[in-house]
């Protein structure tokens, strides 16, 4: 039987740009599943797509049980979404924003007070709960947004990169709420640039680039397949930089030894851990290289990226931009009808 979440297929163009280009996706019930990727690959136009703010152009997708295309009001009511941005309302109070989407969701006005003031507190917002909401700072704004999205408990989450602008304290804390949820049978979709966060939280990573899913697995998977650790050493000069090479070529298990002409640091992945280390350093010391520095570290997401498609997990190309050229030359051509028509 299909997950919580399921999609097959899914294509979405804007203009020139293909923000989506085929994604299938399974995410069974009360598990979290990591969208991992760089801007523009791909993964808020996923999210809106299977939240039923945009229509794919191709493919399909079912939520809760309940098809995204034929059913769309339905979808809604079974949701909760976190998007990139604070979407609170400037000029209510932190109280009155989550009582107001109580009341949207048809619940009492006694529950809709009682939710608030427990979501207020969770989101360490009840100091501020009787401020207007322009008067909060960024994180503060996205705490309020995160708890709006709980209000009503929802079987199927998405939370689209929820700890933009959050402080490591506030990090942590929605991450516990994360756990909570799923805990009591929650199903989440998480996108996110940080691999430490779905390393945290998700029971399976899918890797998306370009509009397509390039790998999927759990994070030590993932891992796994750029090397596990890496090993990095700064030699004292530049002309030992040849010979350390030659001796972390010996230890490099997956991948070939990374130099950096400028700073002197030779990078290689390995397996072993920190005892490795210790064999490192005693064969540089008998080959004559003086090393500045030496440690070992986790891979990180340009790791994953760079070993998964060739480059870092940054592009200029983002389907936002796409989506927003793409509305805007619409805009452009609804005007100049109307034009032609007077």
């Amino acid at each position: 039987m299909p997950g919580a979440i399921h999609a097959e297929g899914l294509v979405k163009t804007f203009g020139d740009v293909r923000a989506l280009d085929g994604v299938d996706l399974d995410v069974p019930e009360g598990t979290v599943l990591g969208l991992l990727g760089p801007n523009g690959a791909g993964k808020t136009t996923t999210v809106r797509v299977l939240t039923t703010l945009l229509q794919p152009d191709s493919g399909r997708a079912v939520v809760a049980g309940i098809d995204v295309l034929k059913h769309p009001n339905e979808v809604r009511r079974a949701i909760g979404l976190s998007g990139q941005f604070a979407a609170v309302d400037e000029y209510l109070t932190g109280r009155e924003n989550l009582q107001m989407v109580g009341r949207l969701y048809q619940m009492s006005g006694k529950a809709a007070k009682a939710r608030a003031v427990e979501l207020l507190e969770r989101f360490n917002l009840a100091d501020a709960a009787d401020r207007p909401t322009k008067t909060y700072s960024g994180g503060m704004r996205r705490r309020l947004d995160l708890a709006a999205a709980l209000v009503v408990s929802p079987p199927v989450m998405f939370m689209d990169e929820p700890t933009t602008g959050l402080d490591p304290r506030n990090r942590q804390a929605l991450w516990d709420v994360i756990q909570e949820l799923v805990a009591g049978g929650t199903t989440l979709l998480l996108t996110t640039q940080y691999l430490e966060e779905a390393d945290n939280l998700a029971h399976e990573i899918c890797v998306v680039d370009h509009g397509r899913v390039i790998a999927r697995g759990t994070a030590d998977q993932l891992k796994a397949r750029t090397g596990g650790e890496r090993v990095e050493v700064v030699v004292h000069t530049p002309e030992q930089i040849t010979t350390g090479r030659e001796v972390l070529a010996g230890f490099g298990k997956g991948g070939a030894v990374t130099v950096d002409e400028h700073t002197r640091k030779l990078t290689v992945p390995v397996t072993g851990g920190a005892k490795l280390l210790a064999e490192v350093i005693r064969d540089l010391d008998a080959r004559g290289v003086e090393i500045d520095d030496i440690g070992l570290r986790r891979p990180t997401l340009d790791d994953v990226f760079i070993s998964l498609t060739g480059h870092a997990a940054e592009t200029p190309a983002d389907e936002d931009e796409a989506e927003s050229r793409t509305r805007s030359a619409d805009a452009g051509a609804d005007d100049r009808r109307k034009e032609t028509v007077k």
